[in-house]
């Protein structure tokens, strides 16, 4: 469907006028979980503050099904886009399912008092990520795989049109990095959203994601991961010692060379 989605169209990310990258222009589509990938520091981070209108962009424009989200204002964005960074911050004595009706001030204003459908909407997010059971546990008292359960639930609390996630799974082990993003797929099927998320664990995200964008170098690369995975993580990853087997999907320290003549 023409315009669904998030479009970028010649969208140019960098601070102070200088890029990180050449214009980018692609499409995280409804219904997929589109996984971002690239070496520490390649700008990833920087990608989804300037999708999110965090940061300004130095050019070109990122849509959501056709609306400039730039252009939103702070509530309309909200209701338009919720957004899962690293940053950490302090719960007070809040529980998790109060956590989670935070998502909700976007439709309740300040006042923060929840009607009806804002209960329900709290409750589907809970059960989304099958945190039911941690609604009333204070956030301070959770693991992080909880409270990182926690925090994506107050994102889908928003009834988002786009979820953007950066680094979901840094504190999770590798189990629950594979479990999240089956969820997130979960997730973009059941709400036919697009769901963006950047990870460092690539064959974590090759496993379970759908589409991929892969910061190689200066050169942002898309398409399925499937794809991805047999043309474009090898290049963009491996190193004098470590080399990706693309039959695989995974990473294994070179073999070294032989110093032994053959007989």
């Amino acid at each position: 469907m023409s315009g669904a989605g998030l479009v970028l169209q010649e969208l140019v990310i960098g601070y102070r006028r200088v890029p990180l990258l050449p214009p980018i222009t692609t499409t995280a589509h409804p219904g997929r979980v589109t996984v971002l990938l690239g070496p520490n520091g390649s700008g990833k981070s920087t990608l989804l503050r300037t999708i999110a209108a965090l940061q300004p962009a130095l050019g070109g424009s990122a849509t959501l099904d056709g609306a400039p989200l730039a252009a939103m204002g702070p509530r309309a964005r909200a209701r338009s886009l919720a957004v899962v960074l690293t940053d950490r911050f302090d719960p007070g004595l809040l529980r998790g399912g109060e956590v989670v009706a935070l998502g909700r001030r976007p439709y309740t204003g300040a006042a923060g008092i929840l009607r009806a459908e804002d209960r329900a909407a709290v409750e589907r997010a809970l059960s989304a990520l099958h945190a039911e059971s941690l609604a009333d546990v204070p956030l301070a008292e959770m693991s992080d795989g909880q409270r990182q359960r926690i925090l994506i639930a107050r994102a889908l609390a928003q009834d988002p049109a786009l979820l953007v996630l950066d680094e979901p799974s840094a504190f999770l082990d590798a189990p629950g990095r594979i479990e999240l993003l089956a969820v997130l797929r979960r997730i973009a099927e059941d709400r036919s959203i697009p769901v963006l998320v950047s990870t460092h664990d690539v064959e974590a995200a090759l496993r379970a994601g759908q589409d991929g964008w892969v910061i190689d170098g200066r050169v942002l690369r898309t398409g399925t991961v499937d794809a991805l995975r047999q043309n474009v993580i090898g290049p963009a990853f491996a190193t004098g010692v470590v080399e990706f087997d693309s039959e695989v999907g995974i990473f294994r320290l070179r073999r070294p060379h032989s110093s032994q003549p053959h007989l």
